[in-house]
């Protein structure tokens, strides 16, 4: 089989090209640059830059298949887009979702297929499992600790059906005793894991060169509308925050809600942060009809690194947003992050978290 593997120039994607060429693949390996500048990046932020570019082709190089370097700064620019209206407009973006959904397997699938492949392999730890009959699922990695379904589940099916996840049943460790064992150049590379276009580590540093003007003093309230503080910018807060939440001495004050167009930010209480109610827009269904009725129980992961929550799906509305109603004590619901709903290991569905 025929496979373009997407080398990001560290250890995972490296060993998944590895695996594919020892089991007899023709592999070919690929690196899309996103047009960030060598110099802007910070520490951890690898997986697009100069460095990075040359890692890849050293391991392509040691593996003894073809690699290409191909400029993606215009679509990725996209990305970076909308991570900015989207904090424009008060929610909380996961980038790293819309990486995957719209370059690694938006256009880089498409740049696969146009070269004759059968496939496009990522160094991601998740499973895909494809059934007899052509029904496709995504599923969690054993390595649950490194498990990136979470940010694989707005990909569509038909993209996931040509996806290849050689690290599914692997462990970190293994990853990289395998490259250690193999003599790639990579085995200790350390993994990035900032925002690749945010070289301080910092969002509201990229929001700053941005927007400004959205940048200017303004009242934090409490939910009975009292005046407890001041801040630097709605925009630089998200909902569940607490660090960074000047209030007068008193209990721990959390991030209830902000309005970036009113430049305010309301607080509460631990409890006040959570609800039992969520709505997903943009869902992207990866399990049949039958498994996601009015009323499916599923255990709903609100945040990439949060132990799921039970959940119970309520019925589409006409505009395809489905309610969520959490079980109690609820849970801190984001505006603008994912949501996935599992049951067991298997993704059944995802959208984006709304305000409303």
């Amino acid at each position: 089989m025929r496979v373009v593997v997407a080398m990001s120039g560290g250890v995972d994607s490296s060993v998944s090209a590895l695996l594919l060429r020892e089991q007899g693949h023709d592999v070919t390996g690929v690196f899309l640059r996103n047009g960030i500048e060598a110099g802007a990046r910070g520490k951890g932020q690898g997986c697009c830059g100069a460095t990075d570019a040359r890692d890849a082709e050293e391991v392509a190089a040691e593996l003894g298949v073809p690699f290409y370097a191909l400029d993606h700064a215009g679509p990725f620019t996209s990305v970076i887009d909308r991570f900015v209206a989207a904090w424009s407009r008060g929610e909380t973006p996961n980038p790293c979702v819309d990486c995957n959904r719209e370059i690694k397997f938006g256009a880089l699938l498409e740049l696969a297929g146009r070269l004759g492949a059968d496939a496009l392999a990522t160094g991601h730890y998740a499973e895909v499992v494809t059934h007899p009959g052509g029904e496709v699922e995504l599923r969690r990695a054993r390595d649950r600790a490194k498990d990136q379904s979470y940010v694989l589940a707005t990909v569509a099916r038909r993209a996931l059906a040509r996806a290849i996840f050689p690290l599914a049943a692997l462990h970190k460790e293994e990853v990289r005793a395998l490259a250690r064992a193999k003599g790639l150049p990579v085995h200790a590379k350390p993994e990035s894991q900032e925002i690749c276009f945010v070289p301080t580590g910092d969002y509201r540093d990229l929001l700053r060169q941005r927007r400004p003007e959205l940048f200017r003093a303004g009242v934090v309230r409490g939910l009975d509308g009292a005046e407890l503080g001041q801040h630097d910018g709605a925009v630089g807060f998200t909902v569940g925050q607490r660090r960074g939440v000047r209030v007068a001495a008193g209990a721990p004050r959390y991030v209830v809600r902000t309005d970036v167009a009113r430049n305010e930010v309301v607080v509460g209480d631990a409890a006040a942060a959570r609800r039992t109610d969520a709505t997903l827009r943009e869902v992207n269904e990866l399990a049949p009809p039958e498994l996601l009725p009015d009323g499916a129980v599923v255990e709903l992961q609100v945040r990439a690194h949060h132990a799921p929550v039970a959940a119970r799906l309520c019925a589409a509305s006409p505009d395809g947003r489905r309610p969520l109603a959490l079980a109690p004590p609820g849970e801190v619901v984001t505006p603008g992050q994912i949501a996935v709903a599992y049951r067991g290991d298997r993704v059944l569905l995802a959208g984006t978290l709304c305000s409303d």
